[in-house]
């Protein structure tokens, strides 16, 4: 027989207050601050708008992290609180219980009413609540703007109703309203609505811009200007940029309007660009406007020239890299000293390498290998998709047996695994990795590796370690 939890005292005080509204909202000026977080999400849940109105007039807090209540914002309970929030900024002299300062419509405020409402294991101690009631003098409270943070996510052509709603009621209030937005994702619209958009938000709280779609070069040069005001940026991942025809005789002019926001991005941490066609032959030019060392660079499926990747080894700004991309950079043609050189300038800080489909093989491996050695900080490595011997596998595993923190190993399956036609040989491949086994277990080094015949299967799937060497199989057939 299962024993019930018996509600809290602090909830069945809610609930009573909540079956009168009139006698809940004359009682909030003298309403104990511990029951203000349960009592609203009573009223929010309930949908009593009035009581939810009031509270708002009345909250002890200085963020009210309403995201965190919804799934989904709708906008009968976001109208509630704007037009409560309207009220409150009219008002020249405040409740003395109202802290409001910060709408947050973010998904990120379930621990806040997780321990307000007994749902945290650890309690709601005093010391707990202390930062979330923050003191600030009437005088502040009215002249400082209300901040509304929210992440935008633009998936379709035009925008949903609650954004349609929220840009609308936040245009109509300018001068009392910065709408703050932290991250932003682009799927699909057209740029002039996504101006629109931006127009209305403060750009210098922009830390992360990610675009999930195919821009041409001109549409990433109209959207330059927006980027170089945005001075907080911290990431930027940019999907492939297409370069049509009637492009070619513009696209220095373009490639100019893009890479000179750089200077203007001072916190720039984490830069991602998916095949950057444009960039072939003027990488230089990106790398030379970076104004701080980056924390994780991918270039991925282009062409670079032996000048671009010149470049990318004496940039100064690389020399602190934790990750490094260039899967789908052929780097066949070039002297494999580049590479060698670019490894050295990051070998003291780099945790994840990523070289697949570089069509790299013996001899650009073993000219890198000394320097691969000395990459004491590297955790994830991945050769798939290159054309490897067992020989020269054989070598790899010793030079990376001396890295402590090398737990992610993802390698090609030998050459010697193929018929002359191509065709992946079982068989050879089982003999193989037994003997790779071997060698493993003569470095004495446990390890977990992913032998693969495609590109890596699993980036983010990670192996056990086991105390015996083990070499994870995965092909594709046909």
């Amino acid at each position: 027989m299962s024993v019930q939890t018996p509600p809290r005292l602090l909830d069945l005080a809610g609930t009573s207050l909540l079956r009168d509204e009139d006698s809940a909202v004359s009682a909030l000026e003298y309403l104990p601050t511990e029951l203000f977080p349960p009592l609203f999400m009573e009223a929010f849940q309930g949908r009593r708008i009035e009581t939810l109105k009031a509270m708002v007039h009345a909250w002890p807090f200085v963020r009210l992290p309403l995201g965190g209540l919804i799934d989904m914002p709708h906008v009968g309970p976001l109208q509630a609180v704007l037009e409560a929030l309207d009220v409150l900024l009219a008002q020249k002299v405040r409740s003395r219980r109202c802290k409001l300062r910060v709408l947050d419509l973010r998904d990120t405020g379930q621990n806040f009413w997780r321990m307000w409402s007994g749902a945290s294991i650890h309690g709601c101690s005093s010391s707990r609540r202390a930062p979330v009631a923050e003191h600030t003098s009437r005088t502040q409270q009215h002249l400082a703007p209300l901040k509304v943070f929210i992440d935008i996510c633009l998936k379709k052509r035009t925008l949903d109703n609650f954004l349609t709603y929220l840009f609308w009621w936040v245009e109509q209030r300018k001068d009392s309203i910065h709408l703050c937005c932290k991250k932003l994702k682009i799927f699909a619209m057209p740029m002039e609505n996504i101006m629109k958009v931006l127009s209305m938000v403060q750009l210098d709280c922009i830390q992360e811009v990610q675009v999930n779609c195919v821009w041409h070069l001109s549409t990433l040069a109209t959207f330059a200007p927006l980027l170089g005001e945005m001075s907080n940026l911290q990431s930027l991942i940019l999907s492939p940029i297409v370069v049509s025809a009637f492009e070619e005789q513009q696209q220095k002019q373009h490639v100019v309007q893009f890479t000179s926001q750089f200077p203007r991005l001072d916190h720039l941490q984490d830069l991602h660009l998916e095949s950057p066609s444009f960039l072939e032959g003027c990488l230089d030019q990106m790398l030379r406007c970076l104004k701080t060392p980056l924390d994780n660079l991918s270039i991925t499926n282009c062409q670079l020239t032996e000048s671009d990747l010149t470049h990318l080894s004496q940039c100064p700004n690389i020399c602190q890299l934790k990750g490094l991309d260039l899967s789908g950079v052929t780097l066949t043609d070039f002297s494999p000293e580049l590479l060698q050189v670019l490894l050295e300038q990051v070998a003291a800080t780099l945790q994840e390498l990523n070289l697949e489909q570089c069509g790299i093989g013996d001899f650009q491996l073993e000219s890198i290998l000394p320097a691969l050695s000395h990459c004491f900080q590297l955790r994830t490595f991945s050769l798939c998709g290159n054309l490897l011997s067992k020989t020269i596998m054989e070598k790899l595993l010793s030079h990376t047996a001396g890295l402590p923190h090398l737990s992610d190993e993802f390698y090609p399956a030998p050459r010697e695994s193929y018929s002359p036609h191509g065709a992946l040989h079982l068989g050879r491949l089982a003999q193989l990795r037994d003997g790779l086994i071997e060698i493993m277990r003569d470095l004495g080094r446990p390890r977990a590796i992913w032998l693969s015949s495609s590109p890596c299967p699993h980036w983010s799937n990670k192996t056990f370690y086991q105390e015996e060497p083990f070499l994870y199989l995965c092909y594709t057939s046909g």
